[in-house]
């Protein structure tokens, strides 16, 4: 490219990684990748020197933080795009204040996520890494699981991840009931599951799996929310590590309440501190929800050709607006 159109200042490691496609996109639309100094992910005062320091037309983040002195440098960006889908670390009115456009990427990993929540209910109910960590011991242990067929699976955010779940789960012979407040009454039965109010879909439910965005605050599934859970329960969290608190989980795992967990997202990461590393019977995984090569190559296309039409005055198709007061 001898002569780029605009510049795209990348700062997630996993633009491209397992795919040329995204690299492939920039160069046809005729947008040059710029990479930043520090490492992922910045801080919003690392962010804003970068910024200042390329004057890039676009931004493309990952976990990095844009807010606070990011704000103050966004004069001549127009776009701030998220390699993924989840907001929660874009300050997006402040952005839109600026002048610039926020687009994510929605729908691009549901496949991977959903994918790879499915996969780690498997391990929990079947006590896959229990057996396989016996086994290399030299033992031969028998390791009795449960069948998927005969749980009631509760999927706790609705949107296109949780509907992916839903999806693969049926195919298994499960019951499956669904909580998400935001969602109309069709969005349910639509899809063949049941709705239920959360205290309810705790209650009843075998295996829990999250597919909500991050929360502010207090954690959704907070000690009286987790007390709520069979006995022998199993809990998956692909989502956001906000939304459960960690230390009772380790709790409900070291005294058997819960018989399995699965974790792909951590209230802090790298989880150097969480109560969750010495617990038993719980799977750990760092945040690989969205680490395929179709997920990859799909994310970050979707989020280049978004870029280029807001710089083209187009719309875009993955706009993020920021909630308006009632």
């Amino acid at each position: 490219m001898q002569h780029p159109l605009a510049t795209l200042l990348v700062t997630t490691p996993s633009f491209g990684r397992f795919s040329p496609e995204p690299a492939a996109a920039a160069e046809a639309h005729g947008i040059a990748l710029v990479r930043p100094e520090g490492r992922h992910p910045l801080t919003s005062e690392q962010l804003a020197a970068e910024i200042e320091r390329l004057r890039p037309d676009a931004v493309l983040v990952g976990l990095d933080d844009v807010s606070g002195p990011v704000l103050n440098v966004l004069d001549e960006v127009r776009v701030v795009a998220k390699h993924g889908v989840g907001t929660d670390n874009i300050d997006v009115a402040g952005v839109e204040r600026s002048g610039a456009v926020v687009i994510n990427a929605p729908g691009s990993n549901s496949d991977a996520v959903a994918d790879l929540a499915v996969c780690l209910m498997l391990m929990g109910t079947r006590q896959v890494v229990a057996a396989d960590a016996s086994l290399r011991r030299g033992e031969w242990t028998t390791f009795s699981g449960r069948e998927l067929s005969g749980c009631t699976v509760g999927i706790i955010g609705f949107g296109r991840i949780g509907r992916a779940v839903a999806q693969r789960i049926q195919a298994f012979g499960s019951r499956v009931v669904a909580y998400d407040p935001y969602l109309p009454d069709d969005a349910f039965t639509d899809a063949g599951v049941e709705r239920a109010a959360l205290e309810d879909l705790l209650a009843a439910s075998d295996v829990v799996t999250l597919h909500m965005p991050g929360v502010d605050g207090e954690p959704l599934l907070d000690r009286d929310a987790l007390a709520l859970l069979p006995h022998g329960a199993v809990l998956v969290n692909a989502a956001r590590g906000g939304l459960v608190d960690e230390a009772e989980v380790a709790h409900m795992l070291q005294d058997g309440r819960l018989a399995a967990a699965a974790f792909d997202a951590f209230e802090q990461e790298p989880p150097t501190d969480s109560p969750l590393l010495s617990a038993p019977n719980v799977i750990l995984t760092p945040h690989i929800g969205a680490y395929t090569d179709r997920a990859n190559a799909a994310m970050g296309v979707a989020v280049v050709d978004d870029i280029a039409r807001v710089l083209a005055g187009d719309a875009p198709n993955g706009r993020v607006l920021a909630p308006t007061a009632d």
